[in-house]
């Protein structure tokens, strides 16, 4: 069995191509109309999900891919099952047939080999010891014993309720999360990935360590329109890692400055992880909070990055390359200024009050006019006739306001119609089609495990497990509240080794979130600590995924990059810990003023970190410095009677020592990397 990380790269076959079109085209018609149930629409999801892996990541050979095509054709036809007796279902509520049985057993089973196909057996393991808690937790002596529960209150949880399979991971996916992962196929099909490439390189190339902070701000800037870590290592990271190297970093330090740049994609708004819409579902929230929540330390996040590859880049003498070199930064964006349109509006709705739907909807739209409005109007001349061209463009887009997004589909298919009959027309009628099938392919990891952690949650809720394991952890943290932190870090740390952010926030949530609320923590700050601690695992070994990925763009073993970006981010493990003790830092209560100065609390203490992780600030440090910055970074972390007065005061006594020492100091001498 290939894994899904050797098949990344694998071209779709003629047949699952036209599958992926057929399932992104369904997906923008339930988005723009919402012409089915959500239970519907959840279901034949989950039923494009199962026929895509099981055709995509068949076994070799010609039985190999009769059994893939068979088993997903057996998956998307039980999707079907909820369609056709949508009112059967409704109507008895719980009480199985043996037709209902049936096809609730198999999905069961579909969904958790799809998920082993997808992501090895870390995740179905998880979750089939839930399901088996489910099934015999009433044999289990102690306070973890439940009443037991038959084979058809399980499968009906599982497979037909709203909190099984179905449950709101499914609906955030086959809702929010496929619409924004399509937004950014379409604009890396554009070149989105080419301008913010050009732009870093422009802005921060030339400067000290310029490779490596080229990496940092372009996978920040394609955070924002992506919001996948992995996503942002193998696309960034072909062209920083090489470049890191070829300017003198080491090959595991290369990898895991892309590997921590690039896992921060997920936090930086307005395109977040898919974690953010199951946050705000969960929550019950607009999105636009959870994005508030989150911008103040996703810059704190790239800042540290940034910083700790600077004061590393001084340790080894490093340089950037020759500012002729560096592309013109605005002359890039000159060139392609038209693709920040859709980014813009999108920001623009959100923070306006619409929803994430609607506005993923209208950005798309935008952006898809955009590309089909750029070349239909390639080589065009005089200048005055683009200029009009956009000017009228712009106008029938304004259109949606009246019309709603009937307005997009009707320019789109004039555009589409008018290309087909222009010479270089059908260059971009085939970029959309490779986006919206790269689309549907990239969200199949996404998918699959939104609907296996719903066997989690159903099985969370009914039984309740959570209210028990959260007493035992209050029994042991009620009265600390750094213990109950660190104890839920650890849980986050660890559940990442084996399984993805996304399943690893749902489990850790739901189980350490409501602890932290009776201890005191706003619901969200408890809830975006367990999200960015879910990042963290990713660069976090023996089984970090981001890193992993980096691996063969940098030619090193992972684990040794791994190591690496636990570096680069060691900083910023000091940030979640500061919005729990000064939650105005997630702009959750609190004045400006609290804000203001928690953030240069952040700042000190990430530099602080920084500079003893590194062992470099102005000049190098040693051993005994080091531990003593570090310590008074804890101190300005701490939140505790008179830590920050200790803490600037300590801050400031080694500025002081540390400028004094660094002019009697010759300046670093290059070394090797």
């Amino acid at each position: 069995m290939s894994s899904a990380h050797d098949l990344a790269d694998k071209p779709l076959s003629r047949s699952v191509f036209w599958i992926a079109v057929i399932f992104s085209s369904f997906q923008i018609w339930t988005a723009a109309y919402s012409p089915l149930s959500s239970q519907v629409i959840r279901a034949i999801h989950v039923g494009f999900v199962l026929l895509m892996v099981f055709t995509l990541y068949a076994r070799s050979g010609r039985l190999g891919s009769m059994i893939g095509w068979t088993l997903g054709s057996i998956g998307f036809l039980t999707s079907l099952y909820h369609w056709f007796y949508e009112s059967d279902l409704t109507a008895r509520a719980g009480q199985m047939t043996d037709a209902d049985m049936v096809i609730g057993i198999i999905t069961i089973i579909l969904v958790f080999e799809a998920t082993r196909r997808m992501m090895g057996w870390a995740l179905p393991v998880i979750c089939g010891i839930f399901l088996a808690y489910g099934l015999f937790g009433q044999y289990i002596p102690g306070p973890f014993m439940h009443r037991g529960y038959g084979l058809d209150q399980i499968v009906s949880t599982m497979s037909f309720g709203v909190e099984g399979i179905y449950g709101t991971p499914t609906y955030v996916s086959s809702t929010y999360i496929y619409l924004f992962i399509l937004f950014g196929a379409f604009l890396e099909q554009a070149g989105m990935i080419q301008l913010f490439s050009d732009f870093s390189m422009g802005m921060v190339g030339h400067t000290r360590g310029g490779p490596a902070k080229v990496s940092v701000v372009s996978s920040g800037l394609m955070g924002t329109i992506n919001g996948s870590g992995v996503a942002n290592v193998v696309t960034t990271g072909q062209f920083t890692i090489p470049l890191m190297k070829r300017f003198g970093y080491s090959p595991a330090f290369a990898g895991g400055v892309e590997a921590t740049s690039s896992m921060g994609g997920q936090i930086m708004p307005p395109v977040m992880g898919a974690v953010a819409f199951i946050m705000a579902e969960t929550l019950n929230i607009p999105y636009v909070e959870v994005v508030k929540a989150a911008i103040i330390p996703a810059i704190l996040y790239f800042a540290t990055a940034f910083l700790t590859v600077h004061l590393e880049a001084g340790r080894r003498g490093l340089h950037g390359l020759a500012k002729e070199d560096c592309p013109n930064p605005w002359a890039a964006v000159r060139k392609s200024w038209y693709l920040l349109i859709p980014l813009i509006g999108l920001v623009a709705l959100l923070f306006s009050g619409y929803t994430p739907l609607f506005s993923g909807t209208v950005g798309l739209g935008l952006t898809v006019i955009l590309i089909f409005g750029a070349a239909l109007i390639q080589g065009a001349r005089p200048m005055v006739l683009r200029y009009l061209f956009w000017l009228l463009l712009g106008i029938a887009c304004a259109g949606f306001v009246k019309f709603g997004v009937t307005d997009f589909f009707v320019i789109v298919a004039i555009l589409v119609a008018i290309l087909l009959f222009k010479r270089h027309g059908r260059d971009a009628l085939k970029l959309a089609l490779n986006s919206l099938a790269e689309g549907a392919r990239n969200a199949l990891s996404v998918a699959t495990a939104c609907a296996l952690v719903g066997v989690i949650i159903g099985i969370i809720n009914l039984t309740g497990v959570a209210a028990e394991f959260g007493g035992q952890v209050i029994a042991i943290g009620e009265n600390n509240l750094f213990l109950a932190l660190f104890l839920t870090m650890i849980t986050c740390l660890v559940l990442g080794m084996g399984i993805p952010t996304i399943p690893n926030y749902i489990i850790t949530s739901s189980l350490a979130a409501p602890i932290l609320l009776k201890l005191g923590v706003p619901l969200i700050v408890s809830h975006m600590f367990v999200f960015y601690f879910g990042i963290m695992a990713d660069l976090t070994p023996p089984v970090a995924l981001a890193a992993f990925a980096a691996a063969p763009i940098a030619r090193e073993n992972g684990l040794k990059i791994s190591i690496q970006a636990l570096r680069v981010a060691a900083a910023g493990f000091v940030v979640p810990y500061m919005a729990i003790y000064s939650p105005a830092l997630m702009l959750q209560g609190g004045t400006a003023w609290d804000t203001i100065y928690v953030v240069i609390k952040a700042l000190l203490a990430i530099t602080l970190w920084a500079a003893g992780i590194t062992g470099f600030l102005k000049t190098r440090i040693n051993l005994f410095e080091r531990v003593y910055i570090v310590l008074a970074a804890a101190l300005l972390v701490a939140a505790l009677p008179m830590t920050d007065e200790i803490g600037f005061a300590a801050t400031a006594l080694f500025l002081v020592w540390h400028l004094m020492r660094s002019r009697r100091t010759l300046p670093p001498q290059a070394q090797t990397a």
